[in-house]
């Protein structure tokens, strides 16, 4: 369905956010009745079965979360440790090739999740609008994080909204948070990485930094670069299943801003490990690598929002990688290095001869507001 051509949107006689849509009365109300409830609610329809986790309901969303119209969601997680995250999403331009602020900022928070091993169970959101950002677009945003909720089988319970004047933001900001549950004898911290483990991707790297600097600086390629926008957490649980402990799998991490090359200083570091990466072994495609070249960036510092760099146990490294290729979220997975005991918290990447490179964290950000 075209959101673009409602104008103005069926809930409201404007077609731009008013100051008024964000002091409480109502305008508010016809806001996140007739746009955020409406839509978060609908993507229930779309749910994976599962167990409830309202209090006492049989359909969970309906009556104790979004229906409640209260100022919290209560929801009751079962037995075992809850993971909780949370992340703003400020990303330039709103659309992008791929995706859009909107599922971002679910997918985000569900991959955070899971590189914590956990599955996710309600999120929340918070939306800053600018007055006079206009209503077709605000739809359009929303009704991507439900499609974006319904695709990684996840909740939207609740949330907020605030109008800021004319000038005084910038279109629209996103703060989702997520809490989810973390399954028995799964244990993924950074601390558990030891040497001879071996390091693998979930596919090829820079879709999604370079898809938003492609739109802002107006290239064009002869194949249309995408962004990577996608949730993690179907793959994660698909990687636990596999290895021959969940425990094997020692650590996660969504390789967003920096990369794969923060996401390796990041876990080298905490870890107190050195960790060697093959440089022909990391996958990178054509497209990118050609708008690489014409802005004089590096692949590996490209943000993703769909790839995730896993650290395993030897013995259960063949399993999971062959368990990743079978999921599409995985179906480019690359086995690209092992930790080593050698120059604790060093990354090195080696070349197609042989010696190669330290790949360093970078001073600066090579690609501002990619997410």
């Amino acid at each position: 369905m075209d959101f673009s051509m409602q104008c103005p949107v069926p809930f409201s006689q404007y077609s731009t956010v008013q100051l008024a849509h964000g002091g409480g009365g109502r305008l508010m109300r016809e806001l996140i009745e007739g746009l955020f409830r409406a839509a978060f609610a609908r993507s229930a329809d779309q749910q994976p079965e599962g167990p409830p986790i309202g209090r006492a309901a049989a359909d969970p969303l309906r009556t104790p979360l979004l229906e409640a119209a209260h100022d919290s969601a209560v929801i009751e997680p079962g037995a075992g440790p809850l993971a909780f995250t949370t992340d703003s999403f400020v990303v330039s331009p709103l659309f992008f090739p791929g995706g859009d602020i909107g599922c971002l900022a679910v997918f985000g928070t569900v991959n955070d999740l899971a590189m914590a091993g956990a599955k996710p169970l309600a999120l929340s959101a918070a939306f800053i609008i600018e007055e006079g950002f206009p209503f077709d677009q605000l739809q359009r945003v929303v009704e991507s994080m439900a499609r974006a909720a319904a695709t990684a089988g996840v909740r939207i319970v609740t949330g907020d909204t605030k109008v800021v004047d004319r000038g005084k933001g910038d279109g629209l900001f996103i703060t989702t948070s997520g809490v989810g549950r973390v399954p028995p004898g799964v244990a993924i911290h950074p601390s558990r990485v030891a040497a001879g483990d071996q390091v693998i991707i979930s596919g090829d790297l820079g879709r999604h930094g370079l898809a938003i600097m492609s739109v802002r600086q107006g290239l064009e390629f002869e194949t249309e670069l995408q962004s990577d926008c996608a949730p993690l957490n179907g793959l994660v649980e698909a990687m636990l299943a596999a290895a021959v402990d969940p425990q094997d799998i020692h650590c996660l991490r969504d390789l967003t801003r920096g990369g794969l090359a923060a996401a390796a200083n990041e876990i080298a570091q905490d870890a107190a490990v050195g960790m060697v990466l093959h440089e022909t072994e990391i996958p990178v495609c054509a497209a990118v690598r050609a708008a690489c070249e014409l802005l004089g960036l590096d692949p590996l510092y490209a943000a993703n929002e769909g790839r995730l760099m896993a650290v395993v146990a030897p013995r259960s490294a063949p399993a999971v990688l062959a368990a990743m290729k079978s999921h599409p979220a995985g179906a480019d997975a690359r086995l690209i290095g092992t930790v080593s005991a050698e120059h604790p918290g060093v990354v090195e990447l080696l070349g197609p001869y042989g010696p190669g490179r330290i790949l360093d964290l970078l001073s600066g950000e090579q690609m501002p507001r990619i997410c």
